[in-house]
């Protein structure tokens, strides 16, 4: 991280709203987790966004930071000295296109929304990411980006306001029940049998990142990322289902369940993600089987239902897949895009 010189001066924002005691500030470190963590709370319920974030999950996360110094890179709308809403900058290049993406992330609490604080703060934003964009070279396009799911349609008609469009759809799909699994059948010669160890996690990290690189938008995880990864509470080997053909990583399917989430929604859902096969092993229905294998695992766990999210323009047919195993859509989110002028 930067210097943290000067955290607590004003930032002064093109058009900010007037009113009564609202200031715009910069991130002041570890002691701003529980006001992000508040911040998105009311969010998410004014927004019907079924998330359980905690304060150990914040402050993982900003500990690994890729491409964003919190202390540069954020402003917190605070009114009378409460934080009502803030907002985050990154960016990431497409290895495939070499397009840039400058992606902003933002919330804010119900009460005070169109008021013009969001619409400040996605000015402080775009003009943050300007800044950055200027010390990048110019070997691709590049583009304003945020991702926005659709029941936050204040969002999306303030992105729509400013010359973005939505580029890319995405379903979360669920099982609405884990009876009648099919039996998984995996292709000849493949195997499958636990990650143990960091050498093993290592592998299937990398293996993940290989099979991605086909997808749309993708950009290579960073090591901050990788760290991130082995110290989230959602990281749960004993559920993973991983393919392999003697040392090589095949596909899998890394399962998980989100015990504050269930909590929290009073449902017993268990989540089939990261679903990928190595170039090698495709067409074979090998995905098919590690999600069975999958949906059989957390059915022991005493799961009911389970969870996944897919890019609905996937060139691999994963909705289709997807689709013949029993999920189904409940909601969907979009990527927004506005090129850099």
């Amino acid at each position: 991280m930067s210097t943290t010189e000067n955290i607590n001066a004003q930032i002064e924002i093109l058009a900010a709203p007037r009113i009564p005691g609202l200031v715009f500030r910069g991130f002041r470190g570890p002691a701003d987790y529980p006001e992000i963590l508040k911040v998105i709370d009311a969010s998410k319920v004014a927004d019907q966004i079924d998330r359980s974030d905690t304060l150990e999950d914040i402050a993982r996360n900003y500990a690994h930071l890729t491409n964003c110094d919190p202390y540069q890179d954020m402003v917190f709308a605070e009114i009378k000295g409460e934080v009502v809403g803030y907002c985050r900058v990154t960016w990431k290049q497409e290895p495939a296109s070499g397009n840039r993406n400058y992606f902003s992330i933002g919330f804010l609490k119900p009460d005070w929304r169109r008021k013009g604080i969001g619409r400040a703060m996605l000015n402080f934003a775009q003009h943050r990411l300007r800044q950055i964009a200027e010390t990048h070279p110019r070997d691709g396009q590049r583009f304003f980006e945020a991702w926005v799911r659709e029941t936050e349609q204040g969002t999306a008609a303030m992105l729509l306001r400013d010359g973005y469009q939505p580029v890319r759809h995405a379903y979360e799909m669920v099982r609405p029940d884990l009876e009648n699994i099919e039996p998984a059948v995996l292709p000849p010669g493949l195997i499958v049998r636990p990650a143990e160890g960091p050498l093993d996690f290592r592998q299937v990290w990398d293996a993940s990142q290989e099979a991605f690189q086909d997808h749309w938008g993708y950009v290579p995880d960073s090591d901050e990322e990788y760290q991130s990864w082995l110290e989230d509470r959602l990281f749960q080997p004993d559920l993973w289902r991983v393919a392999w053909d003697g040392d090589q990583v095949a596909g899998m399917v890394l399962s998980y369940i989100d015990e504050e989430q269930n909590r929290e929604f009073n449902r017993r859902w268990g989540w089939t993600e990261n679903i990928c096969v190595r170039r090698p092993y495709r067409r074979q229905g090998l995905a098919k089987a590690l999600i069975l294998m999958s949906l059989e695992a957390i059915r022991e766990r005493g799961m009911t239902q389970a969870a996944l999210g897919v890019d609905t323009e996937n060139t691999s047919g994963a909705l289709r897949l997807y689709e013949s195993v029993g999920f189904r859509p409940i909601s969907r989110s979009s990527t927004y895009r506005k090129p850099m002028e």
